[in-house]
């Protein structure tokens, strides 16, 4: 605040720093109390009452900022009034008259018995805690919550999944710009059976099915994979790397399995293996015998053995950037048996994306036709990075002339001129797994696709 003290300034900066140091937030509230200002007083000691409940310091502070009565202390007793010399001539005390007591000074501890009784304790004014909370129930919330929390409560062992699964989403393919062939291939091979189940009890095709994306990086894969479990109206649940492996023996078996009897009671469920050549590498090239055995769950996970009811339900879509690496077992049929090239977007999709990434950005006459046919080959993340370059660019001249202007063509095109396509050296890789290792026809589409671009 423009009109604190510089005292007032150090201790806030002093507090902030230090949260949990009472006595020093206590002097801050003492100093804020003096200069008159007492809800900032309240606040500060209700603070230091939640980190130190019982501190009598913060209650009495608290109640003299609030401007309620201190409790008085204890009245202390009457004095004993002095008690009247006794006669010179007394009476010698008969058999049943009590003897007399010396008198008492004002000295002496002692009350003599006939002494008037002191005065009742005056009842101390009990704090009223109720309207303490009521004044600072804005400023500081509750330290602890009357009842547990739906979403957050945590259940018995075993109730809760121990993996996020994600509730159908709104993504659909038509969300995917462009790549119509992707779309036309994943209906025909994947979603037209689930779509109709009257002619998939008729011929005798079951709820379940694999199917392996590849491609080069940043192609979108997994937003395809969002869409596909969009399209099934089913359940989500994205297994990397990382959710698996584990440094225990057997524990990384078990994750895999858990993972699937997660999405087999959440069903229907798309399980997406992201960067399945991690997961799934050629036992042949595995050394380590943890690695084998997660490919080896992995194997027995896809077929629903030991699971007695099966995969029903349980679309497992996999992606990679290099599908020579991932074992050849995973890929048999009943497993991935199905798989998709997903190539860099075309044009169509390449202008969905560019407007998307300059939706919120200051542009200016932006020729979308000149950048598309400037970005063949770009992938996704690639077009990202053009509109950012464009927009540093035109952030650097804004500042340096003082005069802010809009992103312009000009600024798109230089960038994509300086980017090259990350693409690029993924085909050059996959080229000679197309010529030369492609047992099978796995990689036809790949082949057909390099003929075309006539990059063999």
């Amino acid at each position: 605040m423009a009109d604190e003290s510089p005292l007032i300034r150090s201790l806030r900066a002093a507090v902030a720093a230090a949260p949990g140091d009472v006595p020093l937030r206590l002097h801050f509230a003492e100093l804020l109390l003096t200069e008159g200002r007492n809800d900032e007083a309240v606040a500060e000691a209700a603070v230091a009452l939640q980190h130190a409940p019982g501190d009598a310091n913060a209650r009495a502070l608290m109640v003299r900022a609030m401007g309620m009565p201190p409790a008085s202390p204890p009245t202390p007793p009457a004095p004993a009034p002095e008690a009247p010399a006794p006669a010179p001539e007394a009476p010698a005390p008969g058999p049943e008259a009590p003897a007399p007591r010396p008198p008492v000074s004002p000295a002496s501890p002692e009350i003599p018995a006939d002494a008037a009784p002191p005065a009742p304790e005056a009842p101390a004014p009990a704090f009223d805690w109720d309207a303490a909370e009521q004044q600072v129930q804005d400023l500081v919330g509750p330290r602890f919550l009357d009842e547990p929390q739906a979403d957050g409560a945590e259940g018995t062992a075993g109730d809760a999944d121990a993996w996020d699964v994600d509730a159908p989403g709104a993504v659909r393919l038509a969300d995917v710009g462009g790549m119509e062939e992707v779309k036309e291939r994943l209906e025909a091979a994947f979603l037209a059976p689930m779509r109709n189940p009257e002619l998939r009890r008729l011929y005798g095709k079951s709820l379940r099915g694999g199917l392996l994306l590849y491609g080069p990086p940043g192609c979108g894969k997994t937003f395809i994979a969002r869409a596909v479990a969009g399209e099934l109206g089913a359940n989500f649940l994205t297994v990397s790397l990382s959710d698996v492996l584990d440094m225990w023996i057997g524990a990384s078996e078990k994750n895999i399995h858990d993972i699937f009897e997660t999405a087999r009671r959440q069903a229907p469920c798309v399980v997406f293996l992201d960067e399945l050549d991690a997961l799934g590498a050629k036992r042949s090239r595995t050394h380590h015998s943890g690695l084998r055995n997660v490919v080896n769950q992995l194997l027995t996970e896809l077929d629903g053995i030991a699971s007695g009811a099966g995969n029903e339900g349980v679309f497992v879509l996999a992606a990679t950037n290099v599908p020579w690496d991932v074992d050849i077992a995973l890929r048999r049929p009943g497993r991935l048996d199905r798989t998709l090239l997903v190539l860099p977007p075309d044009a169509a999709a390449r202008e969905s994306i560019l407007r998307y990434h300059l939706r919120e950005r200051p542009i200016e006459a932006v020729d979308l036709g000149k950048l598309v046919k400037a970005t063949e080959d770009f992938s996704g993340a690639d077009l990202a990075h053009v509109c950012e370059s464009a927009a540093e660019a035109a952030l650097l001249d804004s500042a340096r002339t003082g005069s802010v202007r809009l992103i312009t063509t000009k600024d798109l095109l230089g960038a994509a001129r300086q980017i090259k396509p990350s693409t690029e050296p993924w085909f050059a890789a996959a080229r000679n797994v197309a010529m030369f290792a492609n047992e099978g026809g796995l990689y036809d589409d790949l082949l057909a696709h390099l003929k075309r671009k006539r990059k063999l």
